[in-house]
């Protein structure tokens, strides 16, 4: 049997595993990828309730990622929430410093589900990681906070000229559930919803990040990855009617 490649994730431990880096784990997992995983906090939630965030000290969270690559390959990471930009900025170059040629994916989780506000800081250093990233996978929520000097259209234009967008449509205020990708490249794809017996999942957002970077590491263009990844979510929502979906 043929090894699996490696993916790490670097985000939150949720207790009752529906987001965070159990749940990108459980994705890596069913797509044939191994995960490994880094905790950058511990949070107190469950599926509907969001009460405190523990952040892990940097210099834990460096250690982690330190050992990880004594022992394995890492081409491609998937990051969810960490403190603030500075931190992140730290972490990405810490990433590059051990392999120059890793591929980011960043879910910038501005906020949970249940409306708690992750800190976040200045925009210039924002820019900085922009630079250095692969993809990013906002949702319209997210993309609404991510500039405030700057409309939908213009931020997306800026994130565009430097890196990789997928703009995730669950939040958006009209033909809900459409998402798209816009390519550093100056290209934009547009990936229509085609199931119609889904609820809404705590943690899906991170499922189709994660499922996005699974799809990527096994050789699928990003169109492909993006659009292949966007099906296996809908399966995901679809897979019971409570807040907790399952990885079909």
């Amino acid at each position: 049997m043929a090894l699996r490649p490696h993916i790490l994730t670097i985000a939150g431990f949720d207790p009752s595993n529906g987001a965070g880096l159990t749940a990108d784990v459980k994705t890596f997992e069913k797509l044939k990828c191994y995960g490994l995983s880094v905790c950058t906090a511990v949070t107190v939630q469950n599926d509907v309730d969001f009460k405190e965030c523990h952040w892990t000290n940097f210099e834990v969270i460096e250690s982690q990622i330190n050992i990880l690559f004594e022992r394995f390959e890492i081409k491609f990471v998937k990051i969810g929430i960490v403190e603030n930009w500075s931190i992140l900025n730290r972490i990405i170059d810490l990433l590059l410093s051990k392999n120059s040629k890793i591929k980011i994916i960043l879910d910038p989780i501005l906020k949970s589900s249940s409306n708690f506000e992750f800190h976040q800081d200045d925009v210039v250093e924002f820019d900085e990681i922009l630079s250095k990233i692969y993809l990013l996978t906002p949702n319209y929520l997210e993309i609404e906070n991510l500039y405030n000097d700057k409309s939908i259209k213009e931020t997306i234009l800026h994130i565009q000229s430097k890196t990789n967008l997928f703009l995730k449509g669950g939040h958006r205020p009209e033909k809900v559930g459409t998402d798209e990708l816009f390519t550093k490249e100056g290209k934009q794809f547009i990936f229509k919803p085609k199931s119609i017996n889904i609820s809404e999942k705590h943690g899906s957002g991170c499922v189709l990040s994660s499922a996005i970077t699974s799809y990527l590491i096994v050789g699928f263009p990003i169109v492909k990855s993006c659009y292949k990844a966007k099906r296996y979510t809908e399966i995901f929502l679809a897979s019971n009617k409570s807040k907790l979906g399952y990885n079909l």
